[in-house]
């Protein structure tokens, strides 16, 4: 079915796809595409990692009417660099269609981003703030957007975002298409989207455990002391490129200088760098200068670096939720083998279990 799909889009899409690397449609793209080409409202949850992006992308690039030039498609997403991300993709798949599309993000120049509108692109992607304070503006006009898409909608709906993003939402046609992707989905954000949409189709893709290796792991430690000698270990190990989570922008800093005081180079990435130092940081650990990048989660979403081998979570996730987003930064698309090591207490170690047993992880302890 996945290659029929394929065959039905432009010239175009067809053609960049036999460019890509890609094979097959994943399951989710599969299920979604075609209510998506069907102008039904989605709902869509499936892991991280599980082409999700191309899921909506590929049928938003096919429906632009390129004659039109007006904004036809807005896409928000939480954070600068997802928005990067996704425009960057826009760029790769729209190429011989004469499609054009611009970023429009919180914290960079306004009037430039003005001046983008004005060469008429008909798809941008944004943050929610900035893209509400541009239709407020009148310069991002609604009138024609036929389609909205919430990249990780779990976080656009919940209580940062959800205000301004009802507020976008109504701020075009009522007959507007609306499409939700998220790795994991509350049954809080399921309502919510709800209220927005006409009749949505819900779509559910699980994990595939044979077609994304990932294991599992975790240790238990004693103290915080004990959690910088395991990743002093790990780092030491050949070939290791780790993204390490930790829940405060201020122990990324602190972990980070033990790290280099025991001999180990390890890049960090939280929201008080400047976008030079952010860059910086990122291609070392890319390069693989750095085994080890330090991040928080706000500042690791959107990072898309394909050859991640493991992902390291030194402070234990706040939510079961944030554990999969987490974990889903390695074994993308099953390129390639990926390992999950939670560094827990005794009492974490509870907790973590529990996180198991909700999405049906098999979790085995490794000794130090």
């Amino acid at each position: 079915m996945g290659n029929t799909i394929v065959h039905s889009l432009q010239t175009f899409l067809r053609q960049n796809w036999d460019k890509s690397s890609f094979e097959h449609l994943t399951g989710v793209q599969e299920k979604t595409i075609p209510l998506v080409l069907d102008g039904r409202d989605v709902i869509a949850e499936s892991p991280t990692g599980s082409g999700k992006t191309l899921s909506y992308l590929l049928p938003v690039l096919e429906r632009i009417e390129t004659g039109k030039k007006n904004v036809q498609a807005v896409i928000l997403a939480p954070s600068k660099e997802l928005v990067m991300q996704i425009t960057a993709e826009i760029g790769k798949w729209a190429e011989g269609s004469g499609i054009q599309a611009a970023s429009l993000i919180g914290g960079a120049n306004v009037k430039r981003q003005i001046e983008k509108l004005k060469k008429h692109p008909q798809i941008v992607a944004g943050t929610p703030g900035r893209i509400l304070e541009l239709i407020r503006q009148k310069k991002l006009k609604m009138h024609e957007v036929r389609t909205i898409v919430l990249d990780e909608g779990d976080q656009l709906l919940g209580k940062e975002y959800s205000g301004t993003v009802g507020k976008i939402v109504k701020s075009a046609l009522r007959d507007c298409q609306l499409l939700l992707f998220s790795a994991t989905l509350p049954e809080a954000v399921v309502q919510k989207a709800k209220e927005l949409m006409k009749d949505p189709m819900l779509v559910h893709v699980k994990v595939d455990h044979a077609a994304q290796p990932v294991e599992h792991v975790y240790i238990v430690t004693g103290d915080p002391r004990d959690k910088i000698e395991q990743l002093r270990k790990i780092a030491r190990m050949g070939g290791v490129r780790a993204l390490v989570f930790l829940n405060d922008r201020w122990d990324v800093s602190v972990a980070a200088e033990k790290l280099r005081y025991k001999g180990i180079v390890a890049a960090e990435l939280h929201g008080d760098m400047r976008k030079e130092e952010r860059e910086k940081a990122v291609r070392l650990f890319r390069n693989g200068a750095a085994p080890l990048l330090l991040a928080t989660d706000v500042a690791a979403r959107g990072l898309d670096i394909p050859s991640i081998t493991h992902v390291i979570h030194f402070d234990l996730a706040e939510d079961v939720s944030r554990y999969v987003h987490r974990s889903g930064r390695t074994g993308r698309l099953g390129s390639i083998a990926g390992t999950v090591i939670s560094l827990v207490t005794p009492k974490e170690e509870t907790v973590l279990k529990k996180y198991a047993k909700a999405r049906d992880l098999d979790l085995k302890r490794r000794l130090c």
